[in-house]
């Protein structure tokens, strides 16, 4: 047992030499190549310095203008007016409630605001010319006119495809991996929020990545009172080597006083290209954000690096005075060798050390102790940010505190939802799948079931949540999805509140085109229903919680069912309990009424269909969209060889493009229910088609 211990001592002596001694090499050499480097990188730095600028001119947006259409990108409830030639926040032509809508107007070419080497931010002036106003659609609550909505930003933003939230939120800023979100905003608030430290409801904010303001300022101190309903002027001017920023605001001329002057960093949140552009929202309050014109210059640094002899030298042309300079350092550059070979040199040396000791140390430690074994450590190659990839047991019980109940969203028949928070800081939910399930002859092919997860996770469309990716560890298996702070449909539908009927509408539209969408790739989505649908934060409707092949043996007596005639059919009750903001089978009314889609059915026959509508929206739905609408429903209902659409049809009787078919007099016989929970027919006659 000595002799033993003798042994592994001193082959750890040894080995500790030997791996000392390969260590310090390793470390000089790459002390050289970052020294390398340094010096091959102020090289690239040491050219001239050029100015790199952008010029953005709009004095109107008038939609007979292609730079318009061309240059502007528009988000979420951002419009052109096409009476006004103005931006709207939100659209007042299409929207009835006005309430909760946010958006953004974006520039649609990245801008240059930092230069990476020495992390100065450009110099740019900005001036555009606003107005908010009332609109004439604005309802009225409980405690007067709802008038006077949140309020404008102009933004500085790294992407062009995030809306950020409606309400105080002023659409800059998203609830979504917003930790590392580099965002400015100058924000021209018309509502106090106290939680965000608002001083009142007329100030003008500056904004870094947090929509708590660094610096607000109450503009009536400069006799400005934003939701006045005049025209209004901003001028916002910052030189980015100084780190000054001054901001003037008026309605007539340039004033001579600023309302804000004064040193203020940005580059520690800017990335070297940024979108430009501005961002609106209203909340229970509305008003009408106009953008009339804009302009925008900026001037960055850069260095310009020369040509190299091997590629440019025939296409320079020199003036006398310099020729002999340039030959002079030409055969300087020739007898002495470019940073770029001693790199090369400096990389091979270290790899064949590195191979060298890794085999030595390798072999001792094979012949002084075969009993020494190396566990490789489980490793994942490096995939995109967005790819959907294989998470570890470990990563997701951390990420829901170890599936902690105040993590749970809710449940199914198939698993529990959690909410969790990744190591980058991006919330997800998380659906574990329930041992009943897995266990069941629906989950017992794994191997199936994770070709339908990775088979949906290739597919991208804004109505369908994203799979970030999934978990096959421990005898478990979940499904990781984006998170989604509004929650699902039916918590809004059949909760405490009333979800307006312009809401409503737009969620079977947004529907629809999922569908539609999966159809065309011919998938499935197999689990259509209020409670597999999301609201993000603009309340746009994502449909999510696919549903999960059956095993082989019991799939041919099903295999028509799960299928897309089946999304159909789901989707037409969806439409039903949209519609009437009940659910399919609700025990809180009369018997007879009870089965919503024969309820349908029967207010369809005493053409009373106007009684399946919620009452709770009021006088303010659209009824004859809402018929519309539940013609739709019932028309998805009806058998395949009957009349049945396909989705692509419904997006079109939808969009108004396509006239509605005539439904029959009374309800058919037989209709075809799928339960996509438990893949059994219930509720109506299980009959074959006819």
């Amino acid at each position: 047992m000595a002799k033993r211990d003798c042994c592994s001592s001193g082959f750890a002596v040894g080995f500790s030499r030997h791996y000392f001694v390969w260590w310090s090499s390793s470390f000089y050499l790459l002390a050289l190549i970052r020294f390398l480097v340094l010096v091959n990188s102020s090289a690239a730095t040491s050219g001239p310095v050029i100015n790199v600028t952008k010029h953005i001119s709009f004095t109107h947006f008038s939609l007979d203008d292609p730079s318009v259409l061309s240059d502007v990108k528009l988000l979420g409830s951002a419009k052109f007016s096409m009476e006004k030639s103005v931006i709207q926040i939100p659209d007042e032509s299409e929207a009835f409630d006005l309430r909760h809508q946010a958006g953004r107007a974006i520039y649609s070419s990245p801008v240059r605001l930092l230069d990476p080497y020495t992390h100065t931010p450009a110099s740019f002036q900005t001036t555009f010319s606003f107005q908010f106003s009332n609109s004439s659609n604005a309802s009225v609550d409980g405690d007067g006119p709802s008038h006077g909505g949140s309020g404008l930003t102009f933004i500085i933003v790294p992407d062009e495809f995030t809306v950020g939230r409606p309400g105080p939120w002023l659409g800059m800023l998203n609830d979504a991996c917003q930790e590392d979100y580099k965002a400015v905003g100058i924000e021209f608030d018309t509502r106090q929020n106290p939680e965000f430290e608002d001083p009142n409801d007329n100030h003008v904010g500056i904004n870094l990545a947090s929509i708590v303001s660094t610096k607000a300022i109450d503009a009536s101190d400069f006799g400005v009172f934003l939701n006045d309903g005049s025209v209004h002027r901003a001028w916002i001017t910052y030189d980015g080597p100084r780190r000054w920023m001054d901001i003037h605001l008026g309605s007539d001329g340039h004033p001579s006083k600023p309302v804000f002057s004064g040193s203020l960093d940005l580059s520690p949140h800017l990335n070297e290209y940024m979108f430009i552009g501005f961002s609106a929202s209203t909340g229970n309050k509305t008003q009408i954000h106009n953008v009339l014109s804009w302009n925008f210059s900026a001037t960055s640094q850069a260095f310009l690096r020369f040509p190299s002899e091997e590629t440019c030298e025939s296409k320079i042309t020199l003036r006398k005075s310099e020729a002999a300079q340039s030959q002079t350092t030409q055969k300087r550059s020739n007898k002495e060798p470019s940073s770029s070979f001693f790199i090369f040199i400096a990389v091979a040396v270290l790899a064949l050390a590195t191979m060298i000791g890794f085999i030595f140390c390798s072999r001792r430690g094979r012949n002084d102790n075969s009993k020494l074994t190396a566990i490789p450590e489980k490793t994942q190659r490096p995939r995109p940010p967005n790819k959907p990839r294989r998470f570890t047991f470990t990563e997701i019980s951390s990420a829901t505190r170890a599936f902690s109940e105040t993590e749970m969203l809710g449940s199914d028949a198939r698993g529990i939802y959690y909410r969790g928070k990744l190591s980058n800081g991006c919330q997800v939910a998380i659906k574990r799948l329930s041992a009943q399930f897995l266990n069941s002859q629906q989950g017992l092919d794994r191997r199936r079931l994770l070709k339908e997860i990775g088979a949906m996770s290739r597919v991208r469309h804004p109505n369908l949540v994203p799979i970030r990716g999934w978990c096959n560890d421990n005898r478990e298996m979940m499904i990781v999805y984006d998170f989604y702070a509004n929650g699902s449909l039916d918590k809004w539908l059949f909760g405490a509140g009333v979800l307006p009927w312009t809401r409503r509408f737009k969620v079977i539209n947004d529907v629809a085109e999922a569908l539609s969408f999966l159809h065309s790739k011919q998938l499935a989505h197999k689990n259509m229903k209020t409670s597999s649908v999301f609201l993000d934060v603009s309340f746009r409707a994502v449909l999510g919680d696919f549903g999960m092949v059956l095993s082989a043996t019991d799939s041919r007596r099903f295999e028509s069912a799960i299928s897309q005639t089946t999304d159909v059919f789901e989707f037409g009750i969806f439409v039903l309990e949209v519609v009437s903001g009940r659910g399919r089978l609700d025990p809180e009314v009369e018997q007879e009424e009870r089965d919503l889609v024969d309820f349908a059915w029967r207010m369809h026959v005493k053409d009373e269909k106007v009684k399946v509508v919620d009452g709770r929206m009021g006088s303010l739905v659209n009824l004859e969209q809402a018929i519309r609408a539940l013609d739709i429903g019932l028309l998805c209902t009806l058998n395949e060889s009957k009349g049945r659409p396909k989705m692509e049809e419904v997006v079109e009787f939808l969009s108004m493009d396509k006239q509605i078919p005539e439904l029959p007099a009374c309800r058919p016989v037989s209709l075809f229910p799928y339960n996509s929970a438990t893949g059994l027919c219930t509720g109506y006659s299980c009959g074959p088609f006819k």
